[in-house]
């Protein structure tokens, strides 16, 4: 198994280690100490290492921070994980704080009348300590850069991953390494920047065509690089991670170093030098400046490109969405039949689950830990079962399943909502409302230059009317064979990054009501050319990757409009004609059933 169901996480730990942290800072002169979520590379998966928000006080949610303060401790946590995080701290020593309603800084000077405040500038973006600091004006509390105190009070700290990096095939990336670099070297030299630094994973990977092992779930590997102008590149990383087949896979223009030696290269740099100032740690700017160089802030080079994906990529990813939906429709087919006769447990669907995608022969992970929610567990939005969670699937109650799969030609990442027994109108209401949010979004044509966040209210428009609402974004960018969470593209009330073809995104409305019941349901979703309509020109669409049915069951269908069935029916007919040659015959019968027009 790839998923283990172990408890990852003691709040009756974090008591003595937030004692041990406000010591520390006493000694140090410090009033507080800020631990965020993030490691070096800004990554929303961690290595064991940089668990350090993890370890202080026992939250396991991929987004947050804390606040450490002498007389407080606040953990900053924004919709997703408002259940999760009570249930996982220490109440009595820390206080869950909701963000991004309320901001760092107007927090810091509600409880902290003066004082020094540390970070560790590794781990905070420019962006973030200029936020920081602008709100701070005023007050007589200031920010200063120092060694990170969790790691100086951590005895057991784990060691920097060393997983192993291997070659990502052309014909898979569909452009070689130079090429790429080439392409953005050009971008470079016409924007007067002699280098451009690249921090992120994901794109280090990208841009070498590598992948790697160094976090759980997500084939990235852990370095920093400087792109010259030339398109040469000088990589930093730890050497025990290259083996003869990634450095035989790099080429003349690949200069390799350790990633000590990361520092050295920072400072040696000269001219005019491109710095995310949205995803580089504050550390390298500043390193960059007292080596005499001019930090200029930019974009990192390889987001745009790595975002809109190429012909290749995407015929890899339809190629393991149709794959991976095989593997999911003989799950559901098993569930189907399995639930209702009593027995079945969250760790039981979730172990089966990774069964029938390690039956493909070509799985190399999940692409994150499963969340199996069965009844009120399925409104803990990012709920991970445990054995201590683990909690019977029963009947006439909703479970919700969300998972995903690595495939050396793609990533993927779908939910269901299904019924076990008769789980109420109520519950079939709000199903019916969050798949029309879903059809919504599938179905958007629009102008190009349209963002995000200009899409979002498509997906929640029927449960608004509704008065309901669901506390995470529409939709995530995915990597093709990289992070299941991509950026910059994204749905959401805030994203501004317009939408280009190529760009791959979750479309998952949800719904969750605390103590009773959640509902996901998710597809992958590719921007594409829309075929001319009207005389409107340069319109985009969405091609949808992800194929599994939906549960008819749940779905009222005489609250849907004529294009909402169309498209569902047009939908089901597409998975049928699409999987049934993959699957077993009772899998396909079962889906011959599961798809039959509404």
């Amino acid at each position: 198994m790839f998923q283990s169901f172990e408890t990852t996480s003691d709040p009756s730990a974090g008591p003595g280690r937030l004692a041990r942290l406000r010591d520390h800072l006493r000694g140090e002169g410090l009033a507080g100490f800020l631990v965020p979520r993030a490691d070096a590379h800004q990554g929303e998966y961690v290595a064991a290492r940089d668990e350090r928000l993890q370890w202080l006080t026992g939250f396991t949610g991929s987004a947050g921070f804390a606040i450490v303060l002498p007389d407080v401790a606040g953990v900053f946590i924004d919709g997703r994980y408002r259940v999760q995080v009570k249930g996982q701290v220490d109440l009595a020593a820390f206080t869950p704080v909701p963000w991004p309603e309320v901001k760092p800084g107007p927090w810091i000077v509600e409880h902290l009348a003066e004082g020094v405040v540390g970070f560790d500038p590794w781990l905070h973006t420019a962006d973030e300590v200029a936020r920081l600091e602008e709100a701070l004006k005023g007050s007589r509390v200031t920010l200063r850069p120092v060694e990170n105190a969790v790691d100086a009070i951590w005895p057991d700290q784990p060691p920097a991953p060393l997983g192993a990096a291997f070659p990502h095939p052309v014909t898979l990336a569909g452009e070689s390494s130079e090429s790429r670099r080439a392409r953005l070297a050009e971008g470079l030299r016409k924007a007067g920047q002699t280098a451009a630094v690249i921090t992120l994973p994901d794109s280090l990977c990208w841009l070498l065509n590598l992948r790697g092992a160094d976090v759980p779930r997500n084939p990235i590997l852990h370095g920093f690089a400087i792109l010259r102008d030339d398109g040469t590149v000088d990589v930093f990383v730890d050497p025990a991670k290259l083996g003869a087949a990634a450095r035989a896979a790099l080429d003349a223009g690949v200069r390799l170093h350790p990633v000590e030696g990361f520092e050295a290269g920072l400072r040696g740099l000269a001219g005019v030098v491109r710095v995310d100032r949205g995803t580089a740690p504050l550390a390298v700017s500043r390193i960059i400046e007292e080596g005499g160089a001019t930090v200029a802030w930019g974009d990192d080079p390889c987001r745009l490109p790595k975002a809109a994906k190429n012909a290749a990529e995407v015929a890899g990813m339809r190629e393991a969405h149709l794959r991976d939906g095989a593997a999911v429709v003989e799950f559901l087919c098993w569930l189907d039949g399995a639930a209702p006769k009593g027995g079945l447990t969250e760790i039981d669907v979730v172990t089966a689950l990774e069964g029938y995608r390690r039956a493909t022969n070509v799985l190399h992970d999940i692409s994150f830990d499963t969340i199996c929610g069965a009844g009120p567990n399925g409104a803990i939005m990012h709920y991970r079962v445990t054995r201590e969670t683990n909690r019977p699937v029963r009947m006439d109650e909703l479970l919700l399943v969300d998972s995903g799969a690595q495939y050396a030609d793609g990533t993927t990442d779908i939910t269901r909502t299904v019924a076990v027994g008769d789980p109420g109108a109520e519950a079939r209401d709000c199903y019916t409302r969050v798949l029309q949010g879903l059809i919504a979004i599938s179905r958007a044509r629009w102008p190009r230059g349209i963002a995000g966040r200009d899409l979002d209210a498509l997906a929640r428009f029927h449960l608004w009317v509704a008065g309901q609402d669901f506390d995470h974004g529409t939709g995530h960018g995915v990597g093709a064979f990289l992070s299941v969470h991509e950026g910059p593209q994204r749905i959401s009330r805030v994203s501004e990054v317009p939408l280009e073809p190529g760009m791959i995104l979750s479309n998952e409305p949800g719904y969750y009501r605390e103590g009773a019941f959640g509902i996901r349901l998710e597809n992958l979703i590719v921007v594409r050319e829309a075929e001319k309509m009207g005389d409107m020109r340069d319109q985009l669409s969405f091609e949808t990757l992800t194929f599994a049915p939906f549960d008819r069951r749940l779905i009222l269908t005489g609250r849907l409009g004529p294009d909402e069935r169309d498209w569902l029916n047009a939908y089901h007919a597409e998975v049928l004609a699409k999987l049934s040659p993959r699957l077993s015959a009772p899998a396909r019968d079962w889906l011959t059933t599961a798809c039959a027009p509404v």
